[in-house]
């Protein structure tokens, strides 16, 4: 009887160290368990490192407090413009309650995931084009900002939201080509015809300038001989002054103010 007597001490030994053993539980550096006892929620989650799980008691679920992406599909959306895109975008977020995570909802990626769809589809409905090809950031801040107060009770919080990619439709994309290649024409005509009204003010500052001294103008004459010269060629221009023929025009007219015939 003795020897039966130690031989069962011995075994309820072995199974209660077993038991502890196994009740004994690692959690990393960035891993919270949420425990349950008797089917009632712990007042907060336990870790990291050892802790210590009475199963059937206690029941653990474990957390990730790490951050994480989540891809939201491409979506198909209407701007306020009537331009047909598909859209999608990535959402970064991370756990900072983990009891409410847990306890709130039954998957907070997956709700999260789709408060992420419709929350583009009616946010980027509400742009034109225009806008959210060039205020994109406010765009992902705005995102952020109704996604993360939708997840706030769920103990998620939203760090960022980006537009990934939009995709067009071909006609849109020759069209915004057309109007792109228009723009730089415009800009071109613009600046050669700013290039012509300066040359033409600085031809007029020029010619009153030469007005005020007639030598000058000769010698503008004898320096565009000098430079015709210098080609080897055999034309030579002589350049006739304009005050020569209206000097000839006074001598040919008489004194009566018509002008003189001539046999």
């Amino acid at each position: 009887m003795e020897v039966l007597g130690f031989g069962f001490t011995t075994i309820a030994i072995v199974i209660v160290v077993i038991y502890l053993l196994s009740s004994i539980k690692i959690l990393a550096e960035y891993e919270r368990g949420v425990i349950f006892r008797l089917g009632r929620l712990l007042s907060s989650a336990k870790g990291p490192g050892i802790i210590l799980v009475f199963a059937p008691i206690d029941r653990m679920v474990r957390v990730s407090l790490r951050q994480e992406a989540l891809e939201v599909p491409p979506q198909d959306i209407i701007t306020r413009d009537n331009v047909t895109l598909k859209v999608n975008a990535v959402i970064f977020l991370r756990v900072i309650d983990p009891s409410k995570a847990v306890v709130e909802v039954s998957n907070y990626v997956y709700q999260t995931s789709q408060f992420a769809q419709t929350t583009l589809r009616s946010v980027l409905g509400e742009q034109e084009l225009d806008e959210l090809l060039a205020h994109r950031e406010k765009i992902n801040l705005r995102l952020q900002s109704i996604l993360d107060t939708h997840t706030a009770p769920w103990g998620v919080k939203v760090v960022n939201v980006e537009v990934k990619q939009v995709d067009m439709p071909e006609s849109m994309l020759r069209a915004m080509a057309k109007q792109a290649e228009a723009e730089r024409e415009k800009r071109s005509k613009i600046i050669h015809a700013e290039g012509e009204f300066s040359a033409a003010q600085r031809l007029v500052d020029a010619a009153h300038l030469l007005a005020t001294e007639p030598v000058s103008v000769q010698l503008r004459y004898l320096q565009t001989l000098t430079e015709i010269g210098v080609e080897k060629n055999t034309t030579v221009v002589f350049p006739v002054p304009v005050d020569f023929f209206s000097g000839i025009q006074k001598l040919l007219k008489p004194e009566g103010g018509t002008p003189a015939k001539t046999a």
